[in-house]
């Protein structure tokens, strides 16, 4: 997708600290969550996070989160999440089980709330230019996206949903 500055207009970036106990989000169209808190235990850390969004942005009136997701808890074409996919480095399996708990913890929510999970489809591209272009995906272990393209698709949904309550991968295009 082409998009042009992302930091121009009136857009809203709203980082939530989640060892905060209120959400402060006067005038937040649409937050996006993108935290971890390495002293906590990840299972721990991810349910009560997605929990404090759930009740926290009820209780604001927004409707809509926009979280950052891990390539590794996106579905396979099998409905295999990649993590459970033969060969898959093991190293970091509870951090992303804790991820996939955050996410169960989302798609069992019956709140109003509209979420929706973003992650690489594949990996980061560190040293990536902007590119200002992004495409949908599943998962891709062979594609790259840049940080600067990563942000513009999460920008982008927050502007103009076109997901909801899924977990979307995206590469650079």
């Amino acid at each position: 997708m082409d998009h042009p500055d992302a930091l121009q207009g009136d857009r809203f970036l709203h980082i939530v600290e989640m060892g905060c106990t209120d959400l402060c989000l006067i005038g937040v169209t649409g937050p996006i969550m993108a935290a971890y808190d390495s002293g906590a235990q990840p299972g721990d850390f991810f349910t009560a996070a997605a929990h404090a969004l759930l009740d926290g942005l009820a209780r604001a009136g927004v409707g809509r989160l926009v979280a950052v997701g891990l390539a590794a808890t996106l579905e396979t074409d099998d409905g295999m999440p990649l993590m459970d996919t033969p060969g898959f480095p093991q190293e970091y399996r509870p951090f992303r089980l804790a991820h996939a708990a955050g996410t169960s913890v989302l798609r069992a929510s019956v709140t109003a709330l509209d979420w929706l999970i973003v992650s690489p489809a594949g990996d980061f591209d560190n040293a990536g230019a902007r590119s200002g272009r992004y495409s949908v995906t599943g998962v891709n272990m062979a594609s790259c996206i840049s940080h600067s393209d990563f942000a513009l698709a999460l920008l982008d949904e927050i502007d103009a949903p076109r997901h909801h309550h899924t977990h979307i991968g995206v590469e650079g295009a």
